[in-house]
């Protein structure tokens, strides 16, 4: 599993712990239980716990500063039309997986869907595509079978 897998699965599991959906973390205090430098932690909340994947993410600077993670909390409906709407006109494959595990993570879709949809978007089948549209036709697709799903 990758670092950054890692570091995410641990704040899931602090938020799924919490009665709020609420994790509050030191970045120093979470880099050293996971074992990493604090900028890999800024890394994974900016890619992974972003409003467009159900996050709201707080900081607050100075002595005992804290990150404070929410996640939010929608009808299957509301939550899958958010995502579609928050969705950008391009979408890379990193990116692509990173979403469709966050909706099976957090039981927008079931873990079948969240493969079947990933295999048709994944970068080996893009590859047929010129490269400078791959990511285009990947976010037509994946919003297009997201709102299917609506």
């Amino acid at each position: 599993m990758r670092l950054s897998d890692l570091i995410a699965e641990e704040i899931n599991r602090l938020i799924d712990e919490s009665l709020d959906n609420t994790a509050e973390i030191q970045r120093n205090e979470l880099a050293l239980r996971v074992g990493c430098v604090p900028s890999q932690i800024n890394y994974v909340l900016s890619s992974r716990f972003i409003p467009e994947q159900g996050y709201i993410v707080e900081s607050r600077r100075g002595g005992g500063g804290y990150i404070k993670i929410t996640r939010v909390r929608l009808d299957k409906a509301s939550a899958l039309m958010h995502l579609v709407n928050t969705l950008g006109p391009d979408i890379d494959d990193a990116t692509a997986r990173i979403i469709l595990d966050n909706c099976h993570r957090s039981g927008l879709i079931d873990e079948k869907a969240a493969k079947l949809m990933y295999s048709a978007i994944s970068s080996s089948v893009m590859r047929g595509v010129p490269v400078t549209l791959r990511d285009e036709l990947r976010a037509v697709i994946l919003k297009n079978m997201i709102l299917s799903l609506v």
